[in-house]
């Protein structure tokens, strides 16, 4: 079974599994993408992204996978990172949590620091989840929710980059949160390294730019990162400036 661990450094970084190189043929069904690998074998992956991941999906462009030996998985690939003409792009949503949860432990974000514990996946509400509980030892708590922004033009990232009921959900539940006291925020990740500022994307989900703009309104922070991103590891990089 493949694994990503934390190495342990100056920074917080995921290391990634050995990288297996390729060119995308095309992505469909959301979750499933060919692959020609360098040796000329065409493979299908696991595409570890329930999003439309524009701008980053591009028949031709290369890509890189990783291979997992579990004898359970049908697909033994999965798709990690693309190469874009701007940046590397992380296209796996299941490491920003990992990598923003990781990066909060080690007091590497700055406006999250003094925490004593993080928690991952708390339950709120009814059937509801948040991804990260920090709390201070006092009784005091900040709920994280994390979000993974791969979309970028012209240098402005964007989320969503499809209709998303379940992210408007968590929009609801961090106002509610809000409401009763508790310290709140939304934490995009942009998986890659050329956005110089963050929106909410209107155009493809004008309720959820309302949404996020009335959280804000009603005490829900935001806090935009991006990465450094490697063939080798991903690390948190700098706080990116949002406009709504």
């Amino acid at each position: 079974m493949t694994t990503y661990p934390i190495c342990r450094s100056s920074a917080s970084e995921i290391g990634w599994p050995e990288m297996i190189p390729g060119r995308l043929i095309k992505r469909y069904r959301r979750f499933l993408a060919d692959v020609v690998l360098e040796n000329g074998q065409a493979v299908t992956a696991h595409c570890p992204n329930s999003g439309k991941m524009t701008s980053c999906c591009e028949p031709g462009m290369p890509v890189y996978l990783s291979f997992h030996d579990n004898p359970k998985r049908k697909l033994k690939y999965t798709w990690e990172i693309i190469r874009m003409p701007t940046s590397l792009v992380g296209v796996n949503t299941l490491v920003p949590n990992r990598l923003v949860a990781a990066s909060i432990g080690q007091g590497l974000v700055e406006e999250l620091s003094g925490y004593a514990s993080v928690q991952r996946e708390a339950s709120v509400g009814r059937n509801s989840r948040i991804d990260l509980l920090l709390s201070d030892g006092a009784g005091g708590r900040c709920y994280v929710e994390v979000k993974n922004c791969t979309w970028v033009q012209d240098g402005v990232a964007s989320f969503p980059d499809a209709v998303t009921a379940r992210g408007l959900k968590h929009l609801v539940e961090l106002r509610r949160l809000a409401k009763k006291g508790d310290r709140c925020v939304m934490f995009y990740l942009i998986q890659r390294m050329d956005a110089e500022y963050f929106v909410p994307a209107d155009e493809i989900d004008p309720k959820y730019g309302e949404g996020l703009r009335l959280a804000a309104k009603e005490g829900v922070e935001i806090l935009v990162f991006d990465v450094v991103i490697t063939l080798e590891w991903i690390r948190l990089n700098k706080r990116i400036p949002y406009r709504l």
